[in-house]
């Protein structure tokens, strides 16, 4: 089952935001509304994922736009699992996430950056971090 993680709908929610901001008349634009609306059901309720298949398809569609503008993959093009590692030491995903990685849908993608990023060890986060950030 895909789900959505909070953090995630927060970051689509806060893209839409600085894209297409309330209007005077604080109408929210139709991708932070179909946004937000998920994410006042996930409060009321205290959960943290929903099941995608839940989603409305305008939420979705608006997820999907966001996540077309995140970066795709963690890998710094430093890849140990090539040398036997279990766990890349570059990027932080399992020997399986590397290789079924392109076959994976964005909603299994971003439950790994999740992992990734809060565990904070791979060499992504600490000593080759530089080679993560965006250019410019």
């Amino acid at each position: 089952m895909d789900s959505l993680h909070i953090d995630d709908l927060e970051a689509a929610i806060n893209h839409w935001r600085g894209r297409a901001p309330a209007a005077g008349d604080a109408a929210l634009g139709p991708e932070l509304a179909a946004l937000a609306e998920v994410y006042a059901r996930m409060a009321v309720g205290h959960h943290d994922e929903v099941d995608v298949a839940q989603l409305p398809a305008p939420a979705r569609q608006a997820w999907l736009k966001w996540y077309a503008g995140t970066p795709d993959a963690p890998c710094i093009a430093i890849c140990s699992t090539s040398q036997g590692d279990a766990v890349c030491k570059g990027c932080g995903r399992t020997e399986d996430e590397v290789r079924d990685w392109p076959a994976m849908s964005p909603w299994a993608k971003r439950a790994v950056w999740r992992r990734i990023t809060q565990e904070g060890t791979a060499w992504r986060f600490t000593r080759y971090a530089e080679r993560a950030r965006p250019a410019g």
